[in-house]
């Protein structure tokens, strides 16, 4: 929790110091006013009532308590500013700190588990953060104070005080061993359910095309019942302290009232001299002390309220120091590469890859080299490497042996924006964001220079005017969050007009055109090849007809090249391709 405290800003940290000062005043003024209240009940109870000197002390002790609350409302106004301001900045470290990552680190923690972390970890740290201000640091400086105040005055009154504290220290333990491992599992039951909800909710369609609601709903009953018990046996430890305090509240009170009855009744000497005086001092004692009693009850009852909240903080402070401490795998080198001249080519040198903790690599001892310009297709059965291989050239992933070169450098000694500079990627799922048309072509790096006829430019290679012109709006036209409401090809068509827009000196398409017909298919890799014939184009595919007049085509087999050349070339000394050609077209047509 500590470390994490360096995101406080400057102000923060006066704003914390003046909080502080405050609280040491409010509970300064809050230990006086028993001691008003003692001066009056000694007035009232004396021989020679002075409606003077009480309407003072009591005018005095409104004077303190309006000086608490004041208090009080200024340490809550600073709580609230120091928290929201840490909030936002760890909401911001904790989202550059992410869009850092590889895809390592992204699959090491999960979707599901870094949104719970960016969003309801952060606020359970906030909702900690507000209640420390006013009440972990109120609550000790109030139980110590009080406790000195009390200990001068009567050793009696101070066993029954001492008496209700070890009760409440008792109830802490409890609290410490039955609620606060549950409270450690809330968190990660909370990912969990995330998880589940998330899932649905992606795949709503296939659930409902399978019948399968009842199969979600019980695995969401699931994770919903083991989240909900958990906060139920919980809150029932918690619900049980509320009757507790009450009874040791009003425990204490008797007793103090009753050693105060006895103590004033023992104070009657045979002569009645000076038992007047002393019975008044007495009484007023006795509701000074009755008023420390409670406020050391007080504190302690503050503090078991930090005992509820502080387990499931300190959880989700660790929770997010394990994601603003990760190193990403893939950063810029210390010496960056000076940019050559050439332009768009790439060459693979004995390039062997395998995951992160996984034994088998997932493709081996992979070379060739696409120079400017051409069209160089990956092609194999599902599972071969071929999206892995050149997820290699992004550096989404980092080679495990060999190189991977653009533009006769490697890969690993660019900066991270100059090798994207470079690319125009287009994923094997399309991605849209919310926003229009616009927003989502003209996207990423440079998008402020250019112009919508760029985009209309880059809309009309893709095949994608036909139906942007006919959208309400057009080329403002709303794209909603994922691109539910356009079909899977306009999807594919957009995501591809966002690459051309770029004029990238290399294209990487992960089966990108999987979701086009033939036709479409056909004259957007014709009208790509006329207007970007100088960019290098990477393209994995499925279908033999995309792949037909590539420059070179590379058969994968279990992550290993087993074939390589022209589509003639392949069919001639490549059995794979052969199967694979056959099973899609026939002679004929190849």
């Amino acid at each position: 929790m500590l470390k994490l405290f360096r995101y406080l800003s400057k102000r923060d940290w006066v704003f914390m110091t003046i909080s502080l000062a405050l609280i040491v005043l409010q509970v300064w003024l809050e230990l006086t006013m028993p001691d008003y209240t003692a001066e009056i009940s000694r007035l009232v109870v004396s021989d020679e009532i002075s409606m003077t000197s009480i309407l003072k002390n009591g005018g005095l002790m409104l004077a303190c308590a309006a000086g608490s609350l004041g208090s009080a409302i200024l340490v809550g106004y600073f709580a609230s500013v120091i928290s929201a301001s840490f909030a936002k900045n760890l909401r911001k470290a904790v989202f550059d700190k992410v869009e850092s990552f590889s895809m390592t680190e992204i699959n090491r923690f999960s979707t599901a588990s870094l949104i719970t972390r960016s969003t309801n970890d952060i606020t359970q740290v906030q909702m900690l953060l507000v209640l420390g201000l006013q009440i972990i640091i109120k609550a000790p400086i109030m139980a110590v104070w009080a406790i000195v105040k009390i200990l001068g005055k009567s050793w009696e009154w101070s066993v029954v005080v001492a008496s209700a504290v070890g009760i409440l220290l008792v109830m802490i333990l409890v609290v410490v061993l039955f609620a606060v491992p549950r409270f450690r599992r809330i968190q990660k039951l909370t990912d969990n359910l995330n998880s589940v909800t998330r899932e649905n909710l992606t795949g709503v369609r296939v659930v409902r095309a399978y019948n399968a609601e009842s199969y979600q709903e019980s695995k969401f009953e699931k994770a919903n019942a083991e989240l909900t018990n958990n906060h139920l046996f919980a809150g029932r430890v918690m619900a049980i302290m509320t009757p507790v305090m009450n009874i040791i509240m009003s425990g204490m009170s008797l007793a103090i009232y009753w050693v105060g009855a006895y103590l004033i009744n023992g104070t009657a000497p045979d002569a009645m001299q000076g038992f007047v005086p002393m019975r008044t001092l007495l009484y007023g004692d006795m509701t000074s002390f009755m008023a420390y009693g409670i406020q050391v009850v007080m504190a302690f009852m503050m503090l078991i309220i930090i005992f509820i909240i502080m387990p499931r903080a300190l959880v989700s402070a660790k929770r997010i120091n394990e994601v603003l401490h990760v190193k990403p795998s893939i950063t810029d080198p210390e010496h960056p590469a000076e940019i050559n001249d050439v332009k768009g080519e790439v060459e693979f040198k004995n390039v062997s890859f395998k995951y992160p903790d996984a034994e088998e690599y997932v493709i081996e001892n992979i070379s060739f080299k696409a120079n400017k310009g051409d069209t160089v297709a990956f092609i194999g059965s599902t599972g071969s490497g071929k999206s892995t291989l050149i997820n290699l050239v992004p550096r989404f992933y980092d080679v495990t042996e060999g190189e991977v070169l653009v533009d006769g450098i490697n890969v690993k000694d660019y900066k991270l924006e100059d090798l994207h500079r470079k690319i125009g990627y287009v994923p094997q799922r399309g991605v849209l964001f919310s926003g229009s048309v616009d927003s989502n072509v003209n996207y990423g790096y440079d998008a402020e220079t250019r112009t919508q006829d760029d985009v209309k430019r880059a809309v009309a290679i893709a095949q994608g005017s036909d139906f942007v012109e006919k959208m309400e709006g057009k080329y403002n036209a709303a794209i909603a969050q994922g691109g539910t409401n356009v079909s899977g090809g306009q999807k594919q068509r957009l995501c591809i007009a966002r690459a051309v827009v770029r004029n990238p000196e290399i294209f990487i398409f992960d089966d990108s055109f999987s979701a086009l017909d033939y036709k479409t298919d056909r004259v957007l890799r014709s009208t790509l090849n006329k207007e970007t014939g100088d960019s290098t184009r990477l393209i994995v595919a499925q279908r033999i007809g995309t792949i037909l007049d590539a420059d070179k085509i590379l058969v994968l087999d279990e992550g290993k090249v087993v074939g390589q050349g022209t589509h003639s070339e392949l069919m001639e000394s490549c059995e794979v391709y052969r199967q694979i050609a056959y099973s899609q077209l026939n002679k004929e047509e190849l």
